[in-house]
């Protein structure tokens, strides 16, 4: 006689669908649970950032085994790396908050391009004569009103994004032509030159900070995430609120502060070829500070809610009461004021603006860097931090094929094929979990 099968237990049922839909730090109470959730939702096609740390890796290894004397992975050339990288991250990071709508924007080279302008020109000793901190705010504001206007015709008349900011990409570089023509430059203002406003500015990219000061800062700044970190998850474990293991927070903790003594230490090497040349960039505080406040809005307050719904579903986000119209002009004005940033940090790379200045170029780069990151096309997934890791992939390209002398059309191919690669692994991995959940139901 044939034993009859044990009925399936729903709620082994149930559990298996949490592990697979819900975060990982939510479901486990411990690091071994986190990691086996983790690795469920790994196989479910979930893979958050880790084909692009893999990505990194493997750009490291193949560049520094075939680059000149093994010099990819040397302090000199990772502190340039960062350099290069970092407009692309700020672009990136930009970008996100435009993708995660569902929507795009291919006017950001350009808006970067204009806040770069504005500000030179204002700087600049011969005419205007800002002082720096009135022309950072002035380049911003006007990278403001370009993210309001872009906004407003998108939202309120309902107009494609594509084409709003396709027409904006043209309108701007116009505009900074224009701008360009302005004073006695001949359509190229520096930032050479001794004026301390010139010098603020350019020491934006290549002013370092004191080595000294580099570790106490990274003490402090390790320090302050950390219990920042220890704080929220305890308050929310003591007030029985879902909180990753306390094992889980201590690792983010020491993985915060073995970064940044790395980072540190491979600044604080002299990377002069005569006299001195050592400490950490400016540039990276800036990025980090960046990252920071735009991860805290995105991932801590009802505003980054609202973003994620209306990516996720904005037909349910509207219904929900969320303000559709408010929340994406909103991103695109964030998006342009991080352009602006990314436009002023470019201009200190550069020394100055100049119509050479290739903003189609830039906003490809900074596209492909969000989605290279593990940002969706596709809107409702993503974070910041994305854009800063797709960024260094950008960065980690461009600079490994500068080491070989490679013409730069293998450059544009080789990160063109990377891109392929990252939104086929997006598709991939919706469509996996799509299945998954339907074999579910």
């Amino acid at each position: 006689m044939a034993r009859a099968e044990a009925p399936e237990d729903p709620t082994a049922s149930a559990a298996q669908a949490a592990t697979l839909d819900v975060p990982p730090e939510i479901v486990a109470q411990s690091l071994g649970e986190w990691v086996r959730a983790w690795l469920t939702r790994l196989r479910a096609g979930q893979s958050g950032v880790l084909p692009v740390v893999l990505g990194l890796l493997i750009i490291s290894t193949v560049f520094t085994a075939i680059s000149p004397n093994n010099v990819f992975l040397s302090a000199g050339n990772l502190v340039n790396l960062f350099q290069q990288s970092a407009v692309f991250m700020v672009l990136a990071m930009g970008e996100v908050f435009i993708l995660l709508l569902g929507e795009i924007d291919l006017s950001i080279g350009y808006t970067a391009g204009v806040g770069g302008v504005v500000a030179v020109q204002l700087v600049e000793p011969a005419t205007t004569k800002w002082p720096w901190w009135g022309a950072i705010l002035v380049a911003l504001l006007v990278c403001a009103i370009i993210g309001v206007l872009q906004g407003t015709l998108i939202t309120r008349l309902r107009l494609s994004s594509l084409i709003v900011t396709l027409a904006g990409s043209l309108i701007l570089n116009g505009v900074m032509l224009i701008a360009l023509g302005l004073g006695p430059f001949s359509g190229s203002p520096s930032l050479q030159g001794t004026n301390p406003n010139i010098r603020t500015l350019y020491k934006l990219m290549w002013g370092t900070i004191d080595p000294v000061v580099s570790w106490i800062g990274m003490v402090l700044v390790v320090i302050v995430i950390g219990s920042i970190l220890w704080w929220s998850d305890s308050r929310r474990r003591q007030s029985g609120l879902v909180a990753p293991p306390a094992s889980l927070t201590v690792l983010k903790i020491a993985l915060i502060a073995v970064v940044g003594i790395v980072v540190v230490a491979i600044c604080n090497v002299n990377r002069a070829a005569i006299g001195t040349l050592a400490g950490v960039p400016w540039v990276i505080p800036i990025v980090l500070v960046i990252l920071a406040v735009w991860m805290v809005l995105t991932q801590r307050t009802r505003f980054g809610r609202y973003v994620y719904a209306i990516g996720g579903n904005p037909e349910a986000a509207r219904r929900a009461g969320v303000n559709l119209a408010i929340i994406r002009t909103w991103c695109f004005v964030l998006c342009s004021v991080t352009a602006g940033i990314g436009g002023l940090l470019y201009a200190s790379y550069l020394g100055g603006m100049s119509n050479n200045f290739n903003g189609g170029q830039i906003v490809l780069y900074a596209i492909a860097a969000a989605v290279i990151g593990g940002t969706s096309l596709f809107g409702g997934r993503g974070k910041m931090l994305h854009g800063v890791l797709g960024g260094l992939v950008i960065g980690g390209i461009y600079n490994g094929l500068y080491l070989l002398a490679i013409d730069v059309q293998w450059q544009f191919i080789v990160t063109g094929f990377v891109l392929l690669v990252a939104v086929a692994i997006d598709a991939l991995s919706r469509r996996s979990a799509t299945s998954g959940s339907a074999a579910r139901v």
